[in-house]
């Protein structure tokens, strides 16, 4: 009976999981709604307590302006500010208090925004102190009406979770007592974590006495953790080892860097002494959560914007220079004029990289092989594009598409892929961001000659994913513009 009612849970589980979208909408549906309220009653309270028209009446806003304009942009500038700062993003993992926070810190520096670019050089007849009526009102309508509609959303999901009537599908990877214990502690909690197990994985491949007498069921061990991912759709991984099996767990890390799950393992008192552990809640164990999403929401939001704006731009400026490489290429060696194959991006998935054709159409009858210096395999047309990065221009629509970044590390095939991670397994972390059309890695580089070289290059770009800003590809740009117009590159 306890069996069918746990696989009851878990179905409902994950039938919850699949409406996160569903989730995202409600509360940018009641962001939206409050806010148009709150600017009605801002309006309402600017008329009549500062501006003090005691005749005052609603009739009056069918021809204000200002009032329609505000109620048509202003909800939509809030959403917005919202959106920049990830509210909207994983929805079932919030906190009422770091929301609390949070929408607060949007409220103020929103309505400073909004204060400063409308409302400051209105002709308020009063003295300065009605300027600052206005900000806070503004700013406490604003906070009370959207934090509101959040505080009961999160706190229905919240106790959905503690109730087990929703959650995650989780795995435990480990051996052993101590990962009986986590298990129990975890199970037994007051308040559930909201993680629904499916079992465990062994670090080595052998059966495990005391788990094997536990609840949980032996599901294979760590080499098949992406196949096992898939298969329960797995989107919490509990790591419960010890420093033994250190090098077993950073070869596990990389191979989920190309699953989208979220990682935990039990601290030890070193982790605790360095403030690695941070509490993310008083009810549950002390977990460290991985997590190597190193930059913030709004900056993750604004490369996107960036990469689609100026893709757009390049798309359509460069236009008569894609006409003319489209001729030059045509007339210079029989072929297509552009060459697609298959790269691997973010997550381990497969896209079609497009460039513009610059080897001979049988370069690799022989089998895949990285292109060098006096490269025969290289068109003399070929080498030109090379030299000044102009085979690479088709790939803003890679860019558009959504499937590249301007700036990221170079896509690779997956045969050399492989090649590398098994003398550098670290790889693979790169699969946790768009590749680019440029690199830190492609600027001190070029084209790589061999895989020792292309793992030289690679610690360039492991450099970039922790480091990764605005500024930092800015910088990147400027080199590669350098490259470009001194015709450096290889």
């Amino acid at each position: 009976m306890y069996i069918v009612l746990l696989f009851s849970q878990q179905t409902i589980t994950q039938f919850h999981l699949m409406n996160q979208k569903l989730l995202a909408g409600k509360y940018l549906v009641a962001d939206y709604l409050s806010s148009v309220f709150a600017w009605f009653l801002f309006f309402l309270s600017r008329k009549v307590f500062i501006e003090k028209q005691n005749g005052f009446e609603l009739s009056q806003l069918k021809s204000d302006e200002q009032f329609w304009y505000g109620i048509l942009i202003i909800p939509m500038f809030w959403v917005f500010c919202y959106t920049l700062v990830g509210f909207y993003h994983k929805v079932y993992h919030k906190s009422r208090l770091t929301e609390f926070i949070s929408t607060f810190y949007v409220c103020l520096v929103g309505s400073l925004l909004i204060f400063f670019t409308l409302l400051l050089d209105d002709n308020l007849n009063q003295d300065y102190r009605a300027f600052y009526k206005s900000l806070i009102i503004l700013m406490s309508i604003q906070f009370v009406l959207n934090y509101i509609p959040k505080f009961f959303i999160t706190s229905s999901v919240t106790h959905k979770i503690h109730n087990k009537k929703i959650g995650f599908n989780a795995l435990i990877v480990g051996q052993g007592e101590k990962a009986l214990n986590l298990y129990n502690e975890l199970e037994k909690s007051n308040r559930s974590a909201g993680y629904f197990f499916k079992g465990y994985l062994s670090v080595n491949n052998s059966m495990d006495k005391i788990l094997s007498n536990s609840p949980l069921k032996r599901l294979g061990d760590i080499t098949e953790v992406v196949k096992i991912i898939e298969k329960y759709k797995i989107t919490e991984i509990v790591i419960a080892t010890d420093k033994r099996e250190l090098k077993s767990i950073n070869t596990l890390i990389s191979d989920l860097q190309a699953c989208d799950v979220g990682i935990k393992l039990i601290p030890d008192m070193h982790n605790i002494l360095t403030g690695q552990v941070k509490m993310n809640s008083i009810m549950h164990a002390a977990l460290i959560e991985i997590d190597f999403d190193s930059i913030p929401y709004w900056q993750k939001f604004s490369k996107r914007g960036f990469d689609i704006i100026v893709s757009t731009f390049c798309l359509l400026l460069l236009a008569p220079l894609y006409l003319v490489l489209t001729i030059l290429v045509k007339n210079s060696s029989t072929g297509p004029v552009f060459f697609r194959q298959e790269r691997i991006g973010k997550k381990g998935k497969p896209f079609f990289i497009i460039k513009f054709r610059s080897m001979y159409t049988d370069a690799e009858s022989a089998g895949p092989q990285l292109s060098k210096d006096n490269d025969n395999r290289i068109t003399p047309l070929g080498r030109v594009l090379r030299k000044t990065r102009m085979d690479e221009i088709p790939q803003f629509y890679n860019v558009l598409k959504g499937e590249m970044s301007i700036v990221g590390p170079r896509p690779e095939r997956m045969y050399f892929i492989n090649l590398i991670s098994k003398k550098a397994p670290q790889y693979k972390f790169l699969y946790k961001i768009k590749p680019g059309i440029t690199s830190w890695g492609q600027v001190k580089y070029g084209y790589a000659e061999n895989v020792d070289e292309m793992i030289e290059r690679l610690k360039y770009d492991l450099i970039y994913l922790e480091n990764r800003s605005f500024l930092v590809d800015i910088k990147i740009l400027i080199y590669t513009a350098l490259v470009i117009f001194q015709g450096k590159g290889k």
